[in-house]
């Protein structure tokens, strides 16, 4: 019997952890990302959500849908532990990686678009200002010969 609780209070330090995890990962997209107060909330919803599920399914996969207070307890100490020794590597690492993969997107898509922009587009700006000025300088004629 001890065993058991002893296996289930480990089982929530476990889930204690996934959930510093799960609130770092949208700590990470938060400073990753410019976002705005509205996705904000939605994280925050669905934050609490995600850790709810977890909470529930640890509970009624490992302890049968009881629920005991050193569960919640032990989750509290998996947060503590987690936040105290892993989330400060765990967020510098992976924005970090994030910041990486947007300067190697921009580098991979938003260049191209550029040369390819700069490459097709200024000869077709080119015409269309040519053809404003010389709709410009037929106009003022025109307008000229209509009032003489």
């Amino acid at each position: 019997m001890v065993v058991n609780q002893a296996y289930l209070f480990f089982i929530f330090i476990v889930n204690g952890i996934l959930i510093g995890i799960i609130f770092d990962f949208f700590r990470i997209l938060r400073k990753s990302f410019n976002t705005k107060d509205f996705v904000t909330y939605i994280e925050d919803i669905l934050f609490w959500i995600l850790t709810g599920f977890s909470i529930l399914y640890f509970i009624f996969v490992f302890n049968n849908g009881e629920i005991r207070f050193f569960m919640f307890v032990a989750i509290g100490i998996g947060v503590i532990l987690y936040m105290k020794i892993f989330s400060s590597v765990f967020i510098k690492i992976n924005v970090n990686i994030i910041n990486f993969l947007k300067k190697v997107f921009m580098t991979i898509i938003i260049v191209p678009i550029r040369f390819i922009k700069k490459i097709f587009f200024k000869p077709i700006s080119f015409i269309f200002i040519n053809i404003r000025n010389l709709y410009r300088k037929n106009y003022k004629k025109i307008e000229n010969n209509v009032k003489n």
